[in-house]
């Protein structure tokens, strides 16, 4: 696996209807979703590509995860050397664990977490595999997850104190956005990962959310709407030139877009 270390590499969309999902985000971005693994219980698990690269799953949400809370989201995996090793360190930095520690055959060993202001996320170790790892992903690709973005529940600057001391990110910009607070780029040597600022107080939870690569916003925007989404924000340029939304899929689901071209 290409230098995904302590990043996240893999995202997963938690569903209430799996087949209207992907059908949505089919026509939305581009992904296939020809391939179908069966979970323990008995149901599918979707993979999402972006031609021959996997980025992600889609999980129907059952009777007992909705029992238990579980609502419609995309969440992500971050990579680490040793899945117990990292729950145990997120519980003794403040953080919680939802699922302990955990073997999917021939993929890897993973948890569920939170951070300590209980933004939901999961730690992976995954299964190695055979052979030359892949080449890095091209950022800019279509289809992929370029940026991610913490709305933090308790402030950025404690949320990236604990995201530090966990992986080893660092702050490599931080911009005032005046009375929204300071927006914190943090990444790794000279890669930008994500944001992270403090949640907005129109919403409802604290979270992450994640934004694929399209081929223009303005396009996108419309196959959403046509797809029964929402546009919540945007589209919106940002500093680098790029132009951004962010949207609500038919479910329910936070997600948003990323693209060079308006």
């Amino acid at each position: 696996m290409a230098d995904t270390q302590s990043k996240f590499f893999w995202y997963e969309l938690m569903t209430s209807d799996q087949d209207a999902a992907i059908d949505f985000y089919r026509k939305v971005v581009g992904w296939d979703a020809d391939q179908v693994v069966s979970t323990p219980d008995g149901g599918r698990y979707t993979i999402l590509a972006a031609g021959e690269r996997p980025i992600g799953g889609v999980l129907q949400i059952g009777e007992e995860m909705r029992s238990g809370g579980a609502r419609p989201g995309w969440f992500g995996y971050v990579h680490v050397a040793d899945t117990d090793l990292a729950a145990r360190r997120i519980a003794e930095a403040g953080g919680t664990v939802h699922m302990a520690p955990t073997d999917i055959p021939d993929t890897g060993r993973f948890a569920m977490v939170a951070d300590p202001g209980g933004v939901p996320f999961y730690v992976m170790t995954p299964t190695p595999r055979a052979g030359d790892p892949p080449p890095p992903d091209d950022p800019t690709a279509l289809g992929l997850v370029s940026w991610r973005e913490l709305y933090a529940g308790d402030g950025q600057a404690a949320s990236f104190l604990f995201y530090s001391g966990q992986f080893g990110w660092e702050t490599l910009h931080e911009m005032d956005m005046g009375p929204m607070g300071t927006y914190r780029i943090f990444g790794r040597g000279d890669e930008q990962m994500g944001g992270m600022m403090d949640k907005p107080a129109q919403m409802p939870a604290p979270a992450w959310n994640f934004y694929v690569n399209v081929d223009s916003v303005d396009s996108a925007v419309e196959r959403i709407k046509a797809g029964g989404g929402q546009v919540t924000m945007g589209p919106m340029e940002v500093p680098t030139g790029s132009w951004i939304v962010q949207c609500v899929d038919p479910q329910g689901a936070a997600f948003a877009l990323t693209s060079l071209q308006r």
